[in-house]
């Protein structure tokens, strides 16, 4: 651990890890009531390119190997005075699904009995949806908790945040998610970032709850992060809690996602 700054917020704890080679990469450890959930990363850097994120500005500069990822678990237990980290969350920098052998190994190694093991169940894995990795961890036998980056209502708006979109239509995205629910017998969870102007009006709620309408899946809304090189702006808490309510009145699940660590840049997004 190179670097540990700590939320005066909440507690929360933004971990520096340097890797032999000398690069970084972070980890946020939260607690909850429920539980210590530490967020990871699977990549050093990322090549998706979202308009929104921080952590795709460098680039790609290597993966992490299943080893480095778990040793970044063992690190964070040995922060936590016998206690231990209880749930995973791989919404770190990188895309997990462009890691593809290294992050099935490791959630095959973190979960093992004879391991850490960290219930699938209590394992989140965020994606931006690449669909032939998609529909090929569907059939893994791993039922973690997938959260699908979607950001979007439509596939116009869609390409504007997201260059993946302009390989994957919603369409083709959505059918992926489908056969993942029918595998897995999981819901799943699409992540919905609010950007002002952009995917935030009250049409947008109306065709976003079309679109997913018989999906057994829940939508978390993210309040967007101000990112210094991007040229985009998030909503406000009201304008938030407008949007969770359109949604929720057309009948889909949906919450807004609690911030941690917002004073260390360690929340979603940065």
């Amino acid at each position: 651990i190179l670097e540990k700054h700590v939320s005066q917020l909440d507690g929360t704890v933004k971990y520096l890890f340097e890797l032999l080679d000398g690069h970084c990469v972070e980890g946020v450890l939260m607690r909850y009531r429920h539980g210590n959930t530490l967020c990871l990363s699977t990549q050093v850097g990322c090549r998706m390119g979202c308009a929104f994120c921080a952590s795709t500005l460098e680039g790609l500069m290597r993966q992490l190997t299943a080893a480095e990822m778990l040793h970044m678990v063992l690190l964070a237990n040995g922060e936590l005075d016998g206690e231990r980290v209880n749930n995973i969350v791989l919404m770190g920098s990188g895309e997990p699904l462009d890691n593809y052998d290294q992050v099935v190994r490791f959630l095959r190694l973190v979960s093992h009995p004879d391991g850490l093991n960290v219930g699938l169940r209590h394992i989140s894995l965020s994606t931006c949806g690449l669909v032939p990795e998609l529909e090929r961890f569907a059939r893994e036998g791993l039922p973690v908790t997938l959260s699908v980056s979607l950001h979007a209502p439509n596939d116009d708006i869609r390409k504007q945040l997201m260059p993946v979109a302009k390989a994957w239509l919603i369409a083709q995205l959505l059918e992926a998610c489908r056969l993942y629910i029918r595998e897995t017998g999981r819901r799943v969870v699409f992540e919905y970032a609010l950007v002002d102007g952009v995917n935030n009006q009250p049409h947008h709620a109306e065709e976003l709850a079309r679109l997913l309408r018989g999906m057994q899946c829940h939508v978390n809304l993210i309040p967007l992060n101000h990112v210094p090189e991007r040229d985009l702006r998030g909503v406000s808490r009201r304008q938030a809690e407008a949007f969770l309510q359109q949604l929720t009145d057309r009948g889909l699940s949906a919450t807004l996602r609690r911030e941690m660590g917002d004073d260390i840049a360690g929340a979603c997004g940065q």
